[in-house]
């Protein structure tokens, strides 16, 4: 039987050697872009073999997934997370989504703004981030649900447009054309979108 020191020695080279891979992914996606990067060229840098890196990650897609995962869903993404857990009020729901919204696109930008820049036309991280928009738009439902069911939600306008509109206007397009094309700070976009929001999808007054 082994024992279970060596079992978490085992799993914490195994965690050092996957992130190895994800820096040295991230490192060449970022200068060279995702389709000029080779997984001989990740696992060279990252000082593995190239069974290691398939080992660890799949392929280049699942490479790249990881770090979108770290960088959307990161420290950012649960702390606004967190705050929308005791809140019961639908209306107030909706607002906070602005917060959520926030945290996303910090952290991409944060982790990810040079790997964007090199790949903006890369097929592969295009298809990537649809995988997360379809998350991203199922992860709205719940709070859009509530809404409904709570009588708040803004008369005349369907479940279905009211899910378009959350989903558009917390959209990375929208982010980066007010923050990082228009200069507004990350302060200002999500006071504006929370109040935006509860205009568009209800019948109360944005405070």
């Amino acid at each position: 039987m082994s024992r279970p020191y060596k079992s978490a020695t085992r799993e914490a080279g195994a965690q050092k050697t996957r992130s190895m891979i994800l820096k040295a992914g991230k490192h060449l996606f970022s200068r060279q872009g995702i389709d000029a990067t080779t997984i001989a060229q990740i696992a060279r840098r990252a000082g593995v073999s190239e069974a290691t890196v398939y080992a660890a990650v799949r392929s280049k897609s699942g490479l790249l997934h990881e770090l979108l995962q770290e960088a959307i869903f990161g420290p950012r993404f649960q702390e606004a997370q967190k705050r929308l857990v005791g809140v019961t009020d639908p209306v107030e729901r909706i607002a906070r989504t602005a917060q959520v919204a926030r945290a996303i696109y910090e952290g991409e930008s944060a982790e990810l703004s040079l790997l964007f820049q090199a790949s903006a036309f890369s097929p592969e991280l295009r298809k990537a981030l649809q995988g997360f928009e379809s998350l991203r738009r199922e992860m709205q439902r719940d709070r859009i649900e509530a809404l409904y069911k709570s009588g708040q939600a803004r008369k005349g306008l369907d479940k279905s447009a009211a899910s378009s509109i959350l989903w558009m206007l917390t959209s990375r397009e929208v982010y980066r054309k007010l923050v990082h094309e228009s200069g507004w700070t990350p302060d200002k976009f999500e006071s504006w979108l929370g109040q935006t929001l509860v205009e568009a999808l209800t019948d109360a007054r944005a405070a």
